[in-house]
C-alpha cells in the first residue's frame, strides 16, 4: 500500500474543507465514502474518495431540488 492512495480524516477533512469531526459523524451516520479501518487508524482509499466526488457531482441544483445531499 502507498500512502499517496489513501488520505487519513485530517487531509479528507482539508480536502473537503469540513471539520474532522463532521466525518466522524458521517461515518457513524452512515454517510459519506467508504473507509477503512486498521489499527484504529481511520483511511480513506483515493479511488473511493474520487468517486464519491464523481457521484456527487451536480450541473444544477434545480434537478436535485429537496434532496438531501450528503457531501460538500
Amino acid at each position: 500500500m502507498e500512502n499517496q492512495n489513501f488520505l487519513n480524516q485530517s487531509d479528507l477533512a482539508r480536502r473537503w474543507k469540513l471539520s474532522p469531526r463532521t466525518l466522524e459523524r458521517w461515518r457513524w451516520e452512515g454517510f459519506g465514502p467508504p473507509h477503512l479501518k486498521i489499527g484504529g487508524r481511520i483511511l480513506y482509499r483515493m479511488s473511493d474518495v474520487q468517486a464519491y466526488e464523481d457521484g456527487h457531482l451536480r450541473d444544477s441544483t434545480a434537478k436535485h431540488q429537496g434532496a438531501r445531499l450528503s457531501a460538500a
